[in-house]
């Protein structure tokens, strides 16, 4: 080194980002919350135009658009807004029923009803959800809610009606009988698989059929069907077999509690339970499992009794909460929205919870939309299905909306630290 030359000064030293830069990189970046809520918006976008082409009159205005774009510009923002308005009074709350309850002009029931029913419609996808998650999580793909829920449904309506106990005591011997079917209907595939190998799939797609015809034949039969009927009904279900509910017309029922202490149940086994540890390391990697001295086989079985239990007290909480009596549909399709609520909460407990009354408010809202407006409801079931195909899709939402990579172990550190 020459006297002429200098040692250069030491570059400063970095400071580390503070939380609120991280906050806002992380933002746009493609975490699972971000990948949601822009599923969602996405969802609603494509909506919004399958609104405007499902109106005739709205759509023959674009076609005079070069010359005048106001009419059908205006018209089209018109019936959207309408449409999501409906959308959000029929699922949460309608200002104006709040505002005539505060006046003293109306009552709080009408101020409470759509939340009522998003509610009631979510109660029962919870647990159907949660029997699809929780499967999922042990490596079983459980196509059987429906079925499971069928039975569930059967037994607690039955139990509720063919039997006389006490107040409390009727509705737990009810849920319980309801939670029992379901496991009994999940233990067969369970069984299957973990002693033939018989794959999930088929065995619970297949018991789905059978489910569906044995209730159809079940409230045909004396001592079942109503007797002052003559069509596929069954008897009442006894009032104190029933689900505690709000006044009417409200129709939310003591179901959702038991779904929210059900999400908190499903979360506590897999993650702090060692059963739990046992269904998530098998359904990593079952050899690795079997080798580490665990039971894949009881565990497959375990787990499906588990998953139809979950999907059978969510055919009880139907049948003892809303529909009060069998019938051919007392089910609906709840088995297999449990599996699109599922892959909305991305198969975690509370993710599915959410997810249910995401759904729920669809469900409901799209009630309004359909008187209101003349949406049909196949709109909010393409609605649904969207926000679903989105959300199973991240990498085609990274793609549209250029999120980088999600940073949030640097987020987490920072938290950590206080900030």
């Amino acid at each position: 080194m020459t006297t002429e030359e200098v040692e250069a000064p030491p570059a400063p030293e970095k400071k580390p980002d503070s939380f609120v830069t991280l906050f806002l990189r992380n933002l746009w970046s493609a975490n699972t919350v971000t990948v949601t809520i822009l599923s969602i918006f996405l969802a609603l976008v494509i909506g919004a135009v399958l609104i405007v082409v499902s109106d005739s009159e709205v759509l023959s205005q674009f076609g005079y658009f070069t010359s005048r774009p106001g009419d059908a510009l205006n018209s089209s923002w018109a019936l959207i807004s309408h449409a999501y308005a409906d959308l959000f009074k029929g699922a949460i709350f309608d200002p104006a029923s709040v505002q005539a309850w505060i006046n003293g002009t109306g009552t709080w029931q009408a101020a409470f009803n759509p939340i009522s029913e998003t509610l009631t419609y979510a109660a029962p996808l919870v647990f159907t959800g949660l029997s699809v998650a929780i499967a999922f999580r042990g490596g079983l793909f459980n196509i059987g809610g429906q079925g499971q829920s069928i039975i569930g449904a059967i037994c607690g309506g039955v139990a509720g009606f063919a039997i006389s106990l006490p107040v409390g005591l009727h509705l737990i011997v009810a849920i319980v009988a309801g939670a029992v079917g379901g496991a009994l209907w999940g233990f067969l595939p369970g069984f299957l698989k973990a002693r033939t190998g018989a794959h999930e799939v088929i065995t619970t797609i297949m018991l789905n059929y059978v489910a569906l015809l044995f209730l159809s034949w079940l409230i045909l039969q004396s001592g079942i069907q109503d007797p002052n009927r003559t069509d596929a009904i069954s008897k009442t279900i006894g009032h104190n077999a029933q689900l505690p509910a709000l006044p009417a017309p409200l129709r939310v029922h003591l179901g959702i509690v038991l779904a929210v202490l059900a999400t908190a149940g499903v979360a506590w086994i897999i993650n702090r339970s060692s059963f739990g540890f046992e269904l998530r390391a098998v359904g990593v990697n079952p050899p690795a499992a079997k080798t580490a001295g665990m039971s894949v086989a009881k565990t497959y079985t375990l787990l499906m009794v588990v998953a139809g239990a979950l999907a059978g007290l969510g055919g009880a909480t139907q049948v003892l909460g809303t529909a009060d009596r069998l019938t051919a549909q007392v089910a609906g399709q709840i088995g297999f929205n449990g599996l699109l609520v599922a892959l909305l909460g991305r198969n975690r407990p509370w993710g599915t919870l959410f997810a249910a009354i995401l759904y729920g408010a669809l469900s409901a809202g799209g009630n309004l939309m359909q008187v209101d407006v003349g949406v049909s409801l196949e709109l909010v079931t393409v609605l649904q299905a969207l926000i679903v195909i989105f959300i199973a899709a991240p990498a085609l939402v990274k793609a549209i909306f250029q999120l980088r990579a999600a940073r949030s172990a640097r987020l987490g550190a920072s938290m950590a630290k206080g900030w």
